[in-house]
């Protein structure tokens, strides 16, 4: 019944969006207090899990929104990303520029959360496709599937060292496996699987891509507008390098892990582009450039609103009981512990929307499973990380971060992200069972 309540509710959602047209900050919240009708909540807890779903999503995003769509936009409007999308397009040429945003997105992407690469690229990909004068998908969906794949497979991302941690495996076997199958995944699901899209016209958002001519004379060199885009990679870098080498005890810790975290390494790196493309040499003054910081932060609003809604959805089906009642529902299973668990993760993801929850939720499940066994802790990893990012459901910051920045419906936010998160997931499986074969 939990299962076909929360069916109702994903239907329910989907109709006051494309039929009713309703704004989807609404139709979130509406959602959210039809599934916690008919599960029969108390009526005081749907207002609690609303403001702490809405409170914890925004709590960990907006930060890193606000900040990295202020950053971005400098050094968009300071020609930055032009700068460093044309030397992407002079390189490799207009006709695999999806290659190129492929390989940057990767390399980032494993040092970097899902988030903070999403924001942080997706002033260049803009820009790549404005300037090399391609579709947004050709450059949008290698981008999605490289920040995607090695969110999923590759440690040091959460999921896979939650789930190792749980399930005692090596991090430098999860590593060397995940790669395995991470790398070939980024060339099928980027550019390969792109080619899909080649028809659609999907226009950039007005309000996110700068549209100012830039004399490149005046534009700071391509060695600048690097590394001062890869600061908050840097600083971040920095962080973990203490966070495992200094006693935690030493003054010097505390400081560097300080300016590795996220959101400081973010509002760092936001003056060191305020220097780099504004003060320095008098390109801008503090007055226009903190114009363009309030136009940053207007575009946002919308946008962080809807993630906010999708969290506030996410949190009542997890009040619910959701999980619970899957594990129980799954208990008796007789298959595969690889297949098990994929399948187990698959409907908690689909059910309550958060990756974090269901790679928790199935490891803690599968923990036992795997010590009775004796399967691979390595692949095991691997398979329910890969499984907590299927289908991209509507209760997942993901499907409307995806949405919002690269314009599409919820019909065609369906047909890309959702399926290819969903192939990417069935392609993980494969490729657990392979190896499973292989090393025996």
């Amino acid at each position: 019944m939990p299962l076909i309540i929360l069916a109702l509710g994903i239907v329910l959602l989907f109709l006051l969006i494309i039929v009713f047209q309703l704004n989807a900050f609404l139709s979130l919240i509406l959602s959210a207090i039809f599934v916690w009708v008919f599960q029969g909540m108390e009526p005081l807890t749907i207002v609690k899990s609303i403001e702490s779903g809405l409170g914890g999503t925004l709590g960990h995003l907006a930060i890193i929104i606000g900040l990295g769509a202020i950053f971005g936009k400098i050094i968009s409007e300071g020609g930055g990303a032009h700068r460093i999308a044309r030397s992407l397009i002079n390189n490799f040429g207009e006709k695999r520029v999806g290659w190129a945003v492929c390989l940057a997105s990767f390399i980032l992407g494993i040092i970097l959360f899902f988030e903070v690469t999403f924001i942080l690229l997706i002033p260049i990909v803009y820009t790549v496709a404005v300037e090399a004068r391609v579709k947004l998908l050709k450059v949008g969906i290698p981008f999605l599937a490289a920040i995607s794949i090695t969110h999923c497979f590759l440690p040091p991302h959460p999921g896979p060292t939650a789930i190792s941690s749980v399930l005692g495996a090596n991090l430098g076997v999860v590593l060397a496996y995940g790669l395995i199958l991470a790398i070939p995944a980024s060339v099928i699901f980027g550019p390969l699987f792109s080619i899909l899209y080649k028809n659609w016209d999907v226009e950039v958002p007005d309000h996110l891509v700068t549209k100012t001519e830039f004399n490149m004379d005046e534009v700071p060199s391509f060695a600048t507008c690097v590394l001062t885009t890869l600061s908050p990679v840097i600083l971040i870098l920095i962080g973990v390098i203490a966070e495992y080498t200094l006693p935690k005890t030493s003054t010097i810790y505390k400081i560097l892990t300080f300016i590795g975290n996220a959101d400081v390494s973010l509002l760092i790196s936001l003056f060191i582009a305020v220097y780099v493309f504004g003060l320095r040499k008098k390109r801008r003054t503090i007055t226009q450039l903190m114009k363009i910081a309030e136009e940053a932060l207007i575009s946002m609003g919308g946008i962080i609103f809807i993630l906010g809604g999708g969290g506030a959805f996410k949190q009542v089906i997890i009040d619910s009981g959701m999980a619970d009642y899957i594990a129980q529902f799954t208990s008796g299973w007789n298959i595969s512990p690889f297949i098990l668990a994929w399948i187990i993760a698959c409907i908690i993801r689909l059910a309550v929307g958060s990756a974090t929850v269901t790679v928790l939720t199935t490891s803690a499940m599968m923990s036992p499973v795997v010590q009775k066994t004796g399967v691979s802790p390595e692949l095991m990893v691997l398979a329910i990380g890969t499984a907590s990012i299927a289908f991209a459901p509507p209760s997942d910051v993901s499907f409307w971060m995806t949405k919002e920045y690269f314009n599409l419906t919820i019909g065609q936010t369906v047909k890309t992200v959702c399926l290819m998160f969903t192939l990417i997931a069935i392609y993980g499986l494969l490729g657990v069972l392979t190896l499973s074969t292989v090393i025996g």
